[in-house]
């Protein structure tokens, strides 16, 4: 995947060549797809999302001004539209006494601790307000840098600092037995 082959692809659609932008579908269906599902926990309504996230980007190729990458469009266009989706419909929420609590850590193997560990901290994750659950998700789940999220969020950076940093609070208070007995310490 590089920037002048969706560069390339983008040229040819607009040029007419609309089975181009199946090469733009295929490298980055996964990534969307993925990304949606982060947001929703629903693997059908993420795909749903991703298509429909790929039909608004084909109607406004034109509108891509190339002074970023065109991944960096598409999945601020994607993000918005995610956002927008979970306003409209929002998500089942969890409780975080519903959290499932990980199995004793002295009988369970150290790989299913481990996803234990990642679920339940994605579903504590899932039962923040939404400001802060799109920062982490987007940060730590989808690993974009401060930059990157800003960007898919239309914020400022100090903005997405912020949320990340109250997120991460709001974690905090809401995990301490979680916490304790995966053994997790601060150093």
């Amino acid at each position: 995947m590089s920037a002048s082959d969706d560069q390339a692809d983008v040229q040819k659609v607009l040029a007419g060549d609309v089975a181009a932008f199946e090469n733009l579908v295929r490298r980055w269906q996964g990534p969307l797809v993925n990304l949606a599902y982060r947001f929703c926990r629903d693997r059908g309504r993420a795909e749903e999302m991703a298509q429909e996230a790929f039909l608004r980007a084909y109607r406004a190729l034109g509108s891509w001004r190339k002074d970023a990458a065109f991944s960096t469009w598409l999945f601020a266009l994607a993000t918005n539209l995610y956002r927008s989706e979970l306003r409209r419909i929002p998500p089942k929420m969890f409780a975080i006494e519903d959290v499932a609590e990980p199995g004793d850590p002295r009988i369970a193997d150290p790989l299913k601790l481990a996803e234990d560990r990642d679920r339940a901290v994605r579903q504590a994750v899932f039962t923040l307000p939404p400001k802060y659950r799109e920062a982490l998700t987007l940060f730590y789940f989808h690993e974009m840098d401060v930059a990157a999220a800003a960007r898919s969020l239309g914020l400022p950076e100090g903005t997405v600092k912020a949320r990340l940093s109250r997120g991460r609070e709001l974690l905090r208070s809401k995990l301490p037995q979680l916490l304790a007995e995966l053994n997790w310490k601060e150093a």
